[in-house]
């Protein structure tokens, strides 16, 4: 796991132009709870170019990540008070 917040930390940093982001929300074309018969899921709707670096050889596909903010996360980008931990 750590690789991979080391390549979305990178990738951020010094390619954030070449970084795609999509709510997941405006992909989402069906979701299901949890049940006894089966897990939750969420179905996307992504871009055909998406679908085709998932497939294949692992050593040329892209990495697809789905990254969580939680909402205190962002509502605190909206405050003007530095609390600690923020400071960097």
């Amino acid at each position: 796991m750590d690789d991979f917040i080391k390549a979305l930390q990178f990738a951020l940093e010094k390619y954030p132009e070449r970084v795609e982001m999509a709510p997941v929300r405006d992909l989402m074309m069906d979701s299901a709870r949890q049940n006894d018969r089966r897990p939750a899921f969420v179905k996307l709707a992504v871009p055909d170019e998406v679908v085709k670096s998932l497939r294949g050889k692992r050593d040329g596909q892209d990495l697809v990540l789905l990254v969580r903010i939680p909402s205190e996360v962002g509502n605190r980008m909206e405050s003007r008070i530095v609390l600690p931990g923020e400071v960097g």
